[in-house]
């Protein structure tokens, strides 16, 4: 649906593109987050290569021993994926918001929250 998305080929995607999307089931279909993406795409395409990375990496935390005794231990919000969501936005990124930034960072391994006891702890 959004070309592997990969940015080069989701930055030209245009209103023939959006109106596929918003028809398509198999996805949220909300505009803004749709054109959102493509916006996003766009910057990413514009940045120089690795920029991004470095720039998200700059916002990990120190590695930490201590582990979330329980899941109500787990934030959905750090200082980091604020400061992080507050730089992207300052360069026109749209729907970063430090929660959306806090999970990001927890997929790309920038954090480790697993609960102690977790087999992946």
């Amino acid at each position: 649906m959004f070309a592997g998305f990969e940015p080069a080929a989701v930055s030209a995607f245009g209103e023939d593109d959006v109106e596929r999307l918003m028809a398509d089931a198999g996805i949220i279909r909300n505009r803004a987050k749709i054109e959102a993406t493509i916006g996003n795409a766009r910057i990413v395409r514009d940045m120089a290569g690795g920029e991004l990375d470095e720039l998200m990496w700059s916002f990990a935390p120190p590695a930490s021993d201590t582990r979330p005794a329980a899941f109500a231990d787990v934030p959905a919000v750090t200082a980091e994926s604020t400061a992080l969501s507050t730089e992207l936005r300052r360069r026109g990124f749209r729907f970063v918001g430090p929660t959306t930034m806090y999970a990001l960072m927890q997929s790309a391994g920038m954090v480790d929250d697993h609960i102690a006891g977790c087999w992946r702890a």
